[in-house]
């Protein structure tokens, strides 16, 4: 789950820069979105294998 997380925070980093540099104006508010969603799951992901005892699977 965390590495399905960071794949989707890349993408969406990627989707962020094309959107926040005025190429497609719409682009912006779905970047902006899918960032926070998955940097939301990533912390959640982070926490729960924290408290697992489980390290981070790269």
């Amino acid at each position: 789950m965390l590495n399905w997380a960071l794949t989707f925070l890349v993408v969406a980093i990627v989707a962020a820069i094309f959107g926040f540099s005025g190429i497609a104006g719409t682009a912006a508010g779905i970047a902006q979105t899918i960032f926070f969603i998955f940097v939301v799951l990533l912390v959640i992901s982070l926490i729960a294998n924290a408290v697992r005892g489980k390290s981070p699977k790269i």
